[in-house]
């Protein structure tokens, strides 16, 4: 209800019997029963409205007009059986009205089509009307119905009996003014009058909807085509204004009402309804009819800042503001999140000075006549000259509304509404400041909801992924993740790059099937799992054969996709293994790309016993190796293969100096409807490559012997003449270690880079050495470790498939 001052307030029972009596007083109008549903969401704070009648066999309330959000938020259905147990169907056989609550719905059989929301919804049945009429009504408020609601939809009721406007029909003429769209073929048929606003005449028209399209604004073909697009109509009547282009002059605004007709027996679905000269309807519209367009809106509205535009865009034209602010309510701050316009010089001081980054925080501590309109929680409107507080008052010098928005049982919001010059509040401007105030609140709860809970999915994919990609020697990595847009739940793509010993590295993507949190905690565990794989030392294709028996013994009914190359940064060659997913992309350095040819295995978790065979790579210095997952390359308008290939040309067109760029350029193109993960390795080469050579020591008497003497042959092939005593020490110690505490195996590893040098010692023993916290002088062993400890720079253990692998790093003097 809108207040002003001191001024006597009407019920809402009155006002809408005003309203009702002037609605009625044209019984001809087509679309009386369409402004009566609109009354309902206005006078009786409904979210939704509808009418059911009978269809035309007697078995079936069918939906015949609705208003408000669109019904398939509350899980209602277009038809309901006469001998159901519909709310709707009980309605009209007891010709009483049915008013139930959340948990009343929750009883009933329908209430498993209900979505996980609660709302109240009211059915009352038109009693002095046709028996097989009905009018529907929900409200999402948190005491639902109250009294005076109540009696404005039993003024309603009887009203919902007008006949919807008479459908034409087939291949009779129709009335100037109105259209048919067979949604098959797309051939309309209109009347003289539509023509004529077109441009066209009889002759000259082909019968095809494009031509009309054709001669539409540019910018008006998108919120056109929502409205002839079938599938977009099952939720009821649909009105829009658009520009049609002139001859000369400026573009001609227009307004269609239109509503769906599905078919049957034979007949195409149509779309049927009146187009008419805008400017000629303007004055005979209350703003009331903006409602629909405005809870259709905030019904596809995922944010708050969508939910801000929105409210923005339907309030501004209609009211011809010069200024509108909307804010959320936090605690007892607002925080402002669309401001029209955008510019601070168009704001009171005291914002400017309030102004943070991109908007202001409203100081509601000095404007003491906001912070009450929110107290009170009703729309209240000052005309010019109100003596104001100057925050407020230079907001709307010739007019300022307050628009509290309320949701459920608190605020969660507020919009004000200013004028430059005297603006004259008219009764439709009251109805439609205090319906949109009850709907965009409502929104802006659900959208801070949805951005509350998008943030919680971003933050726990960003826990299950790296947080920074190592640095490699030879080579620079990067990686996108987006997640998808259409939906919440938290998806299963990942990626990896794990550094291994002796220079490799394995770059890893992957992707578990569908979108929930089990997809997700399943991703967590085989990224786990192929890393800790990996770092044990295995081959690829060992890496992907264990995580793939892992998954197929975790007993889940989900797989996944993976990819797994192994990257030997001094040799420039690399193994892959695919299980199921799909294969790397190269970039030459001559900016020639291809898609690599690796064969691949199964999915991971489809069967226990797969192979998973590797395929080779070659990498020259300067090659781009891309990996991605579908969402990237795969929509529902392309294939795989043609994503693929578009992968392909776009890596080799981008500038591989800057992988950003390229990462950034490339997911340009993905069409959100799937999550992406994309990671990219520039291989450049190792500007120092290490020199090695690799000893097995066999188990005899001399071992340790002949392990120090391949040491002094190739520290003197080498040119290291210093630090050779400390590295035979520390080789003797080593292999020795390896030879009386292991069995099997024992090779020694010598590698030097610079002036450093690595002797490392590997058997098939996985337990690792230990280091002896203290030694008596009467021990006889034990300072094996210590002596290695005193002599390196460095030193520790590394698994190795099936054992491990003692290390220790020496710096030499040279």
């Amino acid at each position: 209800m809108v207040s002003e001052g001191g001024t006597g307030r009407g019920t809402r029972v009155l006002r809408a019997g005003d309203a009702l009596t002037a609605l009625m007083a044209d019984p001809d109008s087509p679309e009386r029963r369409q402004r009566v549903l609109e009354l309902a969401l206005v006078f009786a704070r409904a979210t939704f409205a509808a009418a059911y009648t009978l269809g035309e066999d007697g078995d079936l309330l069918c939906l015949a007009d609705s208003a408000g959000v669109p019904r398939t938020l509350y899980g209602l259905r277009d038809s309901y059986p006469v001998a159901g147990r519909s709310p709707v169907a009980e309605a009209c056989r007891t010709k009483r009205p049915v008013w139930l609550g959340p948990g009343d719905l929750a009883d009933r059989a329908e209430a498993r089509r209900t979505p996980s929301r609660d709302f109240f919804l009211a059915a009352l049945p038109a009693y002095r009307g046709d028996d097989g009429v009905c009018l529907l009504a929900v409200s999402e408020r948190r005491d639902g119905f109250d009294a005076e609601d109540r009696k404005c939809l039993e003024l309603f009721a009887d009203a919902v009996a007008a006949h919807a406007p008479a459908e034409p029909a087939e291949g009779g003429e129709l009335p100037p003014g109105a259209f048919s769209l067979a949604m098959d073929s797309g051939r309309v048929e209109v009347g003289d009058d539509i023509l004529e606003l077109f441009g066209l005449t009889r002759d000259g028209f082909d019968g095809k909807v494009e031509t009309l399209l054709g001669l539409t604004v540019p910018e008006d073909l998108p919120s056109l085509m929502s409205v002839v697009e079938a599938d977009h109509m099952s939720i009821g009547d649909r009105e829009l204004e658009f520009r049609v282009l002139q001859p000369t002059g400026p573009p001609k605004w227009l307004r269609l009402r239109g509503r769906f007709l599905p078919g049957g027996d034979g007949r195409p679905a149509r779309l049927v309804g009146t187009v008419a000269d805008a400017s000629t309807l303007r004055a005979e519209v209350t703003d009331v009819a903006r409602i629909q367009r405005l809870a259709a809106a905030l019904a596809t509205a995922g944010t708050v800042r969508d939910v801000s535009q929105a409210v923005v865009a339907a309030l501004r034209r209609p009211l011809r503001a010069d200024r509108i602010a909307l804010a959320e309510l936090e605690h007892d701050r607002l925080v402002v999140t669309v401001l029209d316009p955008p510019e601070p010089e168009a704001w009171p001081e005291l914002w400017r000075l309030e102004w943070r980054s991109e908007w202001p925080d409203a100081p509601v501590r000095a404007m003491p006549t906001l912070a009450g309109a929110l107290r009170e929680g009703r729309a209240q409107i000052w005309p010019a000259g109100t003596a104001l507080e100057p925050a407020l008052a230079d907001v709307g010098p010739g007019g300022l509304a307050v628009l509290p928005l309320p949701a459920g049982n608190r605020m969660a919001g507020a919009c004000l509404i200013g004028w430059d010059r005297p603006h004259d509040f008219g009764p439709d401007e009251r109805a439609l400041l205090t319906a949109s105030a009850g709907l965009a609140g409502q929104a802006l709860m659900r959208a801070h909801a949805f951005d509350a809970e998008h943030e919680l999915v971003g933050m726990l994919q960003r826990q299950l992924l790296p947080r920074r990609l190592p640095k490699l020697p030879g080579a620079v990595a990067v990686a996108r993740y987006l997640p998808a847009t259409a939906g919440l739940e938290v998806g299963g793509d990942w990626y990896d790059v794990i550094p291994l010993p002796d220079n490799h590295v394995a770059l890893v993507i992957g992707d578990v099937q569908g979108h929930s949190a089990a997809a997700a905690t399943l991703m967590g565990q085989m990224r786990t799992a192929i890393r800790a794989y990996a770092v044990e030392g295995h081959p690829p294709d060992v890496v992907v054969s264990h995580a793939n028996r892992l998954l197929v013994d975790l007993e889940t009914d989900l797989f996944a996709t993976c990819a797994y190359v192994d990257v030997d940064m001094e040799e420039g060659s690399a193994w892959c293994v695919r299980a199921g997913h799909l294969p790397p992309v190269l970039r030459h350095p001559d900016g020639s790309t291809h898609i690599a040819e690796a064969e691949g295995g199964p999915p991971l978790g489809v069967a226990a016993q797969a192979d998973f065979p590797m395929s080779p790579l070659r990498l020259q210095p300067g090659t781009l190796v891309a990996l991605t997952t579908d969402g990237l390359v795969e929509s529902a308008d392309a294939d795989i293969d043609e994503g693929m290939a578009g992968f392909a040309h776009g890596l080799g067109a981008a500038d591989p100096a800057h992988l950003g760029l390229v990462a950034d350029a490339l997911l340009g193109n993905a069409h959100r409807g799937d999550d992406v993960a994309l990671l990219l390795m520039r291989y450049d080469g190792m500007a120092v490559r290490p020199r090695r050579e690799t000893w097995t020591v066999w188990r005899l008497p001399e071992a340790v012997r002949h392990a120090r003497r391949f040491t002094r042959r190739t520290l003197r092939a080498w040119g290291v003449t210093e630090e050779t005593d400390a590295v035979q020490l520390v080789v003797s110690e080593l292999v020795t270690n390896a030879l009386v505490h292991t069995d099997g195996q024992v090779r020694l590893d010598l590698t030097l880079v610079n002036s450093r040098l690595r002797v490392a010692v590997a058997d098939t023993s996985p337990r690792s050495p230990v280091r002896p916290t203290s030694i008596g002088w009467e021990a006889t062993g034990g300072r094996g470790l210590l002596l290695v400890e005193a002599m390196s720079a460095a030193w520790g253990t590394l698994p190795v498939s099936g054992g491990k692998q003692v290390w220790s790093e020496i710096t030499l003097d040279r």
